[in-house]
């Protein structure tokens, strides 16, 4: 796997498709390493004719882990968030944005689509808010604005997210658990198959297990707050897509998200959750398609699918 040096660290990366055609970098969430991005998400994209481009965020996959800075204890972080006492996390959301606009930067792309999907979406709203000259569009998925008071992860999707394998020295026992969280945010109304499921876990646990990284994200997300004001700033092209069904990041976050940028689309899609199942690749991918070459149609209420 290539890496490259970007805001003074190393980031793996992987790119697909014609350097010449138009660039799209995707973005993934909290502890999702380049390679959870479904393949028929990265090759639908290429067929579509963009230049994709992928990367492991900080403290994540293969790129530069922030060890040193120890793994916080995220119970007291949730106290001191709600008592509005400062945070000291070893890096912001801020700083895994400009390693994005690094990496574009290493590539010798000056500007480029950007699609985030989670805490991906969160830092593609930053890096569309602070370097706008940079980014051609911005496509937002199952993300929110971080403003204080939107409702939060379902109890048992929260309390899920916190537990630890039953052996964490086991990899069988860390996939169980990490396939036990996928589909528990899983899209009720279009389940991915057991063994495929099972199958991208795996592949990505032993690709990479760094629950110290993910905990530091975390930390990040908290402290990172709210992006109201910057969500206002951006001037490009915004798309919101958000799932009817989600369980960790309620939909009212992504309505929030869409209500906040001017200009912005929103799309929900009904049965959807926190993820990327196959059913539903063809219709991502052709509503990134639309908004990413200025085709969609004009439409003034989010469009609601319904499950076919």
């Amino acid at each position: 796997m290539p890496t490259l040096n970007a805001n003074g660290i190393r980031i793996a990366f992987d790119t697909a498709g014609d350097p010449k055609a138009p660039p799209l970098l995707l973005v993934h969430g909290l502890g999702m390493q380049l390679s959870a991005w479904p393949e028929e998400v990265v090759e639908g994209l290429v067929e579509l004719g963009f230049y994709v481009i992928r990367f492991d965020n900080r403290d994540c996959g293969l790129s530069t882990k922030f060890e040193g800075a120890g793994v916080p204890n995220l119970t007291l972080a949730w106290l001191k968030s709600r008592l509005g006492w400062p945070l000291r996390p070893a890096y912001r959301l801020e700083d895994m944005a400009e390693d994005a606009l690094g990496v574009l930067s290493a590539l010798g792309v000056a500007r480029a689509h950007v699609v985030g999907v989670s805490m991906g979406g969160m830092i593609a709203q930053i890096l569309a808010a602070r370097h706008p000259q940079r980014i051609l569009s911005l496509t937002s998925i199952m993300s929110s604005s971080g403003r204080r008071g939107l409702p939060g992860p379902e109890r048992k999707v929260g309390k899920l997210l916190l537990r630890r394998p039953a052996n964490p020295a086991d990899i069988e026992s860390i996939i169980d658990h990490g396939v036990d969280v996928m589909r528990a945010i899983g899209s009720p109304a279009y389940p991915t198959p057991e063994r495929l499921l099972r199958k991208r876990v795996a592949r990505s646990v032993r690709r990479s297990y760094c629950p110290g990284g993910v905990a530091r994200q975390m930390l990040a997300i908290a402290a990172s707050g709210d992006r109201c004001a910057q969500l206002a700033a951006i001037g490009v092209p915004a798309l919101v897509i958000h799932g009817a069904a989600d369980p960790l990041v309620p939909p009212a976050c992504g309505e929030d998200t869409a209500s906040r940028i001017p200009g912005a689309r929103l799309e929900i899609i009904e049965g959807m959750g926190h993820d990327l199942p196959p059913q539903l690749v063809e219709r991502l991918l052709a509503l990134i398609d639309a908004h990413a070459r200025g085709k969609m149609l004009p439409d003034s209420t989010p469009r609601l699918f319904v499950k076919q």
